[in-house]
């Protein structure tokens, strides 16, 4: 009780500081939260201006986290992003070394801005670090700090210049956010304030001790089997050809299906929304609210989907009436 009541004071720490330079985008600043307590990277969606790379800065301000911004271009290199080996010469000595220099990824916070924008060989670097918090160069590993998380931006509507992410690396990002344009209110309020004066401080909330040892909360949130079970019975349903439990749309429609991987993000989803949202212990309903962000990205719908307008999200809203 008490540790998840310090998780909730975190997120209403972090609101509060947010709110000063974010209008509007609960859902999205919600589902940030929910991807960082549960110790996930998160690719955000959207056209540019609704303030992607804004709230990934501020967040790193808030959270006393050291932040690297990785601006994604089609001439970036692998070892632009975790680093290269060097020659130095030792000034006493007077004899060479191998010295590795180490690239913006060693960083808890980590925005990789415009993703697409770069060749799968460069986005791939993104990687080992994503899954295993660690870089490997000439034979030697190291470690990341920790927390470590990448935020990643993507623009759905730009095509000219891009790459598809590779299915195995939008496998690693725990949720695909879609971040939606601001109601009229919301956008008029955005237009006075960035057209002042004022200069909203930002106060450092929480240190990198104190998230991990949130993270460590969220793991030990109780959840019912009920729920469990209804996690992979979503993930298995997403899967076409699986006899007798995929529903005959999803073999029309899906290509290939979530893995297990989409199983797992669904308990850690629910149980991260279930304490940022003041209760102990996960519910069906915290399953079924981080259900569309864990799904939409690991789906790959085939042609007939294009050819009749439906997208993952469709899919996963039919799934979920079903169980």
């Amino acid at each position: 009780m008490e540790l998840a009541e310090k998780l909730q004071k975190a997120r209403d720490l972090i609101l509060s500081q947010l709110r000063q330079v974010i209008v509007g985008q609960d859902e999205t600043i919600e589902q940030i939260m929910i991807t960082l307590f549960a110790r996930g990277h998160a690719l955000l969606v959207g056209v540019p201006g609704l303030a992607k790379t804004l709230m990934v800065s501020s967040l790193a301000s808030i959270l006393d986290l050291k932040f690297n911004r990785i601006q994604f271009t089609p001439d970036l290199m692998p070892s632009d992003i975790t680093g290269y080996e060097i020659i130095q010469d030792d000034p006493v000595s007077r004899e060479r070394h191998m010295f590795f220099n180490r690239g913006p990824v060693f960083a808890n916070i980590i925005l990789a801005d415009e993703i697409n924008r770069t060749p799968p060989k460069t986005q791939s670097a993104l990687l080992q670090a994503m899954q295993e918090y660690q870089v490997t160069s000439s034979g030697n590993t190291y470690s990341l700090p920790l927390p470590f998380i990448v935020l990643a931006t993507q623009n759905p509507i730009e095509h000219e210049g891009t790459y598809p992410l590779p299915e195995a690396q939008l496998d690693r990002f725990f949720l695909q956010i879609n971040v939606p344009y601001p109601d009229f209110e919301q956008e008029k309020r955005i237009v006075t304030e960035t057209t002042g004066s004022r200069k909203p401080s930002l106060a450092k909330v929480l240190n990198a001790g104190d998230v991990m040892e949130l993270q460590e909360i969220v793991r030990k949130v109780p959840v019912p089997d009920s729920v469990i079970e209804a996690a992979v019975r979503l993930a298995r349903m997403t899967r076409p050809g699986t006899s007798g439990k995929t529903p005959e749309y999803v073999n029309k429609l899906v290509q290939w299906g979530a893995g297990p991987r989409a199983s797992q993000s669904l308990i850690l989803g629910a149980k991260a929304r279930c304490l940022l949202n003041g209760r102990f212990a996960a519910s069906m309903e915290d399953f079924k609210a981080v259900a569309r962000p864990i799904l939409r990205h690991r789906m790959v719908l085939n042609f007939q989907a294009e050819v009749e307008g439906v997208g993952s999200d469709t899919i996963t809203e039919k799934l979920l009436a079903e169980i």
